[in-house]
């Protein structure tokens, strides 16, 4: 048996007798899994927690604070008032002013930490209308004392109404802090409680993981266990698959030496044809010369026993008619050094270079002019993306397609072929080789690529290579040829080749 193959086929076998073992397994990796989630979520939650419980302890220190800045405020501007009273001397009124300023900006900032809350916003706003009440009272005393009335603001002190409205404040103050005070013992009792409950939810989980870790080893025991048994049965069995094997190849290898033969000796017998064909084109080439020269000599010398249609054969029909004769030879003669080369070792290096494909199509499409012009038809090519690829691979697939579009032009209605293209954005290019021809019936359209298969009626020259060639020249260079088509409405070659090829010794395809 293939060694490379060996491993997948234990595994796949091995799976295929025990699914109860692997579906276990799966089972328990995922019941570890969903713990771990589990473990994770908590902790989360727990994290979330604590980060919660701070920021309130945090509002808590500070509405604390503010509420007692507020409370030292009243009592500064109340001590102000009193030095101002007992002395008469303005520097006195100094930690008057500096409260009466700053008052008003933690007030508001005790609203703005208690804003929302039920409890502590109407004792704030409470706060508030008390300070303002010993403000006005204190206002009332330093200005009596500034118009000299120290008696009558001596006795506003006396009554008491500003000793009530401080202990007023003092009271909101302490009950403040207690309602602070209050709901930070109850969170951190919560805190305390969740903290705990994740730590027992860990340390179950721990131990559910590590239970499940146990069976997990003892049922991958059993199994490789089990694996081994199986692969001790295939043993016995890849004797006889690989003797199989290397009878298999040595028939591959020598059909594979038969058809390079084949080809070597296909392509010699056309070589010497060939050879003599493009020798008598020079010879043609060369007496047409002659010819035109010594024409040229009568018109000369004698214009009246020149025909204009001898000329026009001889200075444009003949050296055409060579041109194609030449182009085909040439393209024949590209051919056959393929074969052989393939017939030789085994493959042709490919060679990336740069191609501009609208040249190439242009040239296609001039070796098969005489073609077009005798069938009345047109070969429209519009610009075609460049791309790097092997140069005589694509001047066959264009070439093979080209070819067999004009060979199977509908007669019914002039013949039009459309060359075109385009980038994907992706790394790829599509060319596109469309015509109103014949068409191809859909039950055709795979078989049309396989060696000596035809489709349609057989009224035309051929032996069913060129597509097979096609499809193979195609995937050689990293690329797919699709087709679709209709019968009656012509067909449309679809080849798809990434924008560069690089060659697989290069360490990239």
């Amino acid at each position: 048996m293939i060694p490379a193959l060996r491993p997948t086929l234990q595994a796949l076998g091995h799976f295929l007798r025990t699914p109860s073992l692997s579906r276990s397994v799966v089972a328990l990796l995922s019941g570890a899994i969903a713990l771990l989630l589990i473990v994770n979520v908590g902790v989360f939650v727990m994290l979330q927690r604590t980060s919660d419980f701070n920021d309130n302890v945090e509002r808590g220190q500070r509405v604390r604070l503010a509420a007692t800045e507020v409370m030292t405020l009243s009592v500064d501007a109340e001590t102000g008032q009193r030095g101002y009273l007992l002395t008469g001397r303005a520097e006195y009124l100094e930690p008057y002013n500096a409260s009466t300023d700053a008052l008003p900006d933690h007030l508001d900032e005790l609203a703005r930490l208690t804003a929302g809350d039920s409890d502590l916003s109407p004792r704030v706003e409470r706060l508030r209308e008390l300070s303002q009440q010993r403000l006005d009272v204190i206002d009332r005393t330093i200005a009596l004392g500034r118009m000299g009335r120290m008696g009558d603001a001596i006795a506003i002190i006396r009554n008491g109404s500003g000793k009530v409205v401080m202990d007023q404040i003092r009271a909101e103050t302490a009950a403040i802090n207690e309602i602070q005070a209050t709901r930070l013992q109850f969170a951190t009792r919560q805190t305390e409680w969740a903290s705990g409950a994740t730590v027992l939810v860990n340390a179950m989980a721990g131990l559910l993981i590590l239970a499940l870790a146990g069976v997990s080893g003892w049922l991958i025991r059993r199994y490789v266990q089990e694996i081994q048994q199986a692969r001790d049965a295939l043993d016995a069995m890849n004797a006889g698959l690989e003797q199989k094997v290397r009878d298999r190849t040595f028939e591959l290898t020598r059909a594979n030496d038969e058809i390079q033969r084949f080809a070597y000796i296909v392509s010699h017998d056309l070589r010497a044809p060939l050879v003599n064909v493009m020798g008598f084109t020079s010879e043609l080439e060369t007496a047409g010369k002659v010819i035109d020269r010594q024409m040229t000599a009568v018109e000369t010398r004698a214009p009246k026993l020149i025909e204009q249609d001898a000329l026009t054969a001889v200075r444009e029909d003949l050296p055409e008619a060579v041109g194609f004769i030449r182009a085909s030879t040439e393209k024949m003669d590209r051919l056959i050094n393929a074969i052989l080369k393939l017939s030789r070792e085994g493959r042709r290096n490919l060679m990336p270079e740069t191609l501009d494909m609208t040249a190439m199509a242009r040239g296609v499409a001039d070796s098969v002019r005489h073609q077009t012009d005798a069938s009345d038809a047109e070969i429209v090519i519009e610009p075609l993306p460049a791309i790097t690829s092997d140069r005589l691979s694509m001047e066959q697939i264009l070439g093979n397609l080209v070819d067999n579009a004009v060979k199977y032009l509908d007669p019914a209605r002039p013949g039009r072929i459309l060359i075109s293209g385009r980038e994907t954005g992706d790394g790829w290019v599509v060319y596109s080789i469309a015509d109103n021809g014949r068409g191809i019936s859909g039950r055709d359209h795979e078989r049309i690529f396989e060696l000596f298969r035809r489709s349609g009626r057989q009224d035309r020259a051929g032996e069913g290579l060129g597509l097979a060639f096609v499809r193979n020249s195609v995937r050689r260079l990293g690329g797919d040829v699709t087709v679709e088509s209709e019968l009656g409405k012509g067909s449309t070659f679809m080849l798809k080749f990434p924008t560069r090829l690089v060659l697989a010794d290069a360490g990239e395809y």
